[in-house]
């Protein structure tokens, strides 16, 4: 039974460069299938998402919410923020304000932009999310026991819950954790902005 539902691509503010990242990270979502020689059925089977909705992700047809990013990257052992990096053509040393790779989640708006320089095996990288007013965004556990997070907020409020546990953080407000349970991340009624540093066990 399906139970993540498919989100068409909003035909009004896409840019030229947004789009062509969605088509660097569908065609990696496609070749990281293939590499492990699972059918799309055998995929569906294992993410609960339909056979139609992972074919129409992976031919850039449809852009994908969070909630199937995350669960297709638990079924690779890859983090979310490892596939943006590789929808990037290289990998320099450092990358300017206007390279960073920044991904908009079509069902919250939510975005998620990579401020680290793409590089195989990295040991650390930084995000900076920005949340709009009343979403939220949900994660299944993570794959990667020993995932450390410092998440320092820069503006508006969030409420943070790991395992059971509910967290207010405001603006200056730094947390650590060590992703083991599912989480979710809701927002006020601002806007709220915070950049996570991932720290890889």
């Amino acid at each position: 039974m399906e139970i993540l539902k498919e989100v068409e691509i909003s035909p009004s503010i896409e840019t030229l460069d947004q789009s062509s990242v969605e088509q660097r990270i569908s065609n990696r979502l496609a070749a990281l299938r293939a590499e492990r020689g699972w059918t799309l059925e055998t995929l569906a089977q294992r993410t609960r998402i339909s056979r139609s909705t992972l074919s129409r992700v992976e031919r850039c047809e449809i852009s994908p919410t969070a909630t199937i990013l995350s669960t297709l990257c638990a079924q690779y052992g890859w983090t979310l923020s490892r596939l943006m990096a590789e929808a990037e053509k290289g990998a320099p040393a450092i990358v300017r304000a206007h390279e960073q790779v920044c991904w908009q989640d079509p069902e919250t708006g939510y975005t998620r932009r990579v401020l680290s320089p793409p590089a195989p095996n990295l040991k650390g990288e930084l995000l900076e999310v920005t949340l709009p007013p009343c979403s939220s965004v949900s994660y299944s556990p993570s794959y990667m026991p020993g995932l450390e997070h410092h998440l320092w907020m820069i503006e508006g409020a969030l409420s943070l819950e790991i395992q059971g546990m509910t967290f207010q953080l405001g603006k200056g407000d730094c947390i650590r954790y060590v992703l083991s349970g599912a989480s979710k991340f809701v927002c006020g009624k601002r806007a709220a902005k915070y950049v996570i540093a991932m720290v890889y066990p």
